[in-house]
């Protein structure tokens, strides 16, 4: 995909990303609990249960690395705004864990090739 990338191309491959992710959790028997969970502060992409920890998962998705690895694009003010995300979304779920975590699913997605996912677990721990 070229820079004369629609919104609607961006949403596409960003649902095509958040796709894969969850079955890629899923998989490993991670038990995906909410998909694209809002509030007034932003949204988290995927919410699941690893055993006693709910994992918070932000996916990145990109078609290159031309503006750097899509991990990247998680940084202190996105990992910031993922925990309060997390802790709104707690509250309001009346969850009470043992644990907690934030990770990150990023994936290549070239217009040639198949995709390439890689789990970051804990980001910012």
């Amino acid at each position: 995909m070229a820079d004369t990338a629609t919104a609607d191309d961006r949403r596409a491959l960003g649902s095509y990303g958040e796709q894969l992710a969850a079955r890629y959790l899923t998989e490993r028997g991670v038990q995906v609990v909410e998909r694209n969970w809002r509030c007034v502060h932003g949204e988290v992409d995927l919410v699941a249960r690893d055993g006693d920890c709910v994992v918070f998962c932000e996916v990145k998705t990109r078609r290159s690395v031309r503006f750097g690895d899509p991990v990247e694009a998680v940084d202190w003010r996105k990992l910031a705004r993922l925990r309060r995300l997390a802790a709104t979304w707690l509250r309001e779920h009346e969850v009470h864990c043992a644990r907690v975590r934030i990770d990150v699913i990023a994936i290549l997605r070239p217009v040639d090739g198949p995709a390439v996912l890689r789990h970051v677990v804990g980001v910012g721990s």
